[in-house]
């Protein structure tokens, strides 16, 4: 919704999947745990490297040492290239791990995205395959939802009614953008969400 609203998504899970799909990325995987992290045409098992490193935090450390360089460097050039084309409402970054990474270091508004859980749940059966266990498994890694939304500057409810939804996202990008209007900032609003 933001991404037609006139700003420019950095989605974060894409992001990595594409780093991920460097041969030199799955070659240094491959070094530090075997080859059961490549799947038979040599390319990254994700599944089978999100159950080495949500299993062990220090693995998860080493596995986003390696990739989130890699990301930010992709997401800054997407942003000079997007900032020289021409007008941009704001830069987002879309990324479920925003505070876990530091990234709402560098964002001049956060908006926190939640759902119930039955229908993350739902939403996690249909597009990855996953079941009740790795959902939490994966929620086990990650900071509370609680906390993330009291850190956040704003708060959407992402339960189905997409009219809803996007009157909330426009009313907050349209706060966000007039706040940077009246403190004359020179540069777009950094979000994230």
């Amino acid at each position: 919704m933001l991404g037609r609203m006139g700003c420019v998504v950095s989605h974060s899970d894409d992001d990595v999947r594409q780093v991920l799909a460097k041969p030199e990325i799955g070659r240094q995987l491959e070094q530090w745990w075997g080859p059961s992290v490549l799947d038979e045409k040599g390319q990254v098992d994700r599944a089978a490297v999100a159950r080495i490193v949500f299993g062990d935090p220090s693995q998860r450390r080493r596995l986003e040492e390696l990739v989130h360089p890699l990301v930010d460097a992709k997401r800054k050039k997407e942003w000079a290239d997007a900032a020289a084309e021409g007008s941009v409402a704001a830069f987002v970054i879309d990324a479920p791990l925003l505070f876990e990474a530091g990234l709402d270091r560098r964002c001049d508004a956060v908006i926190f995205v939640e759902a119930p859980e039955s229908l993350r749940l739902e939403r996690v059966r249909q597009s990855r395959g996953w079941d009740a266990g790795e959902l939490a498994r994966r929620e086990k890694n990650q900071w509370p939802l609680e906390i993330k939304r009291e850190r956040a500057d704003h708060s959407v409810i992402n339960d189905g009614d997409l009219a809803a939804l996007e009157r909330r996202v426009r009313l907050i990008l349209d706060e966000i953008l007039t706040r940077f209007a009246q403190a004359g900032s020179r540069r777009g609003p950094d979000c994230g969400s």
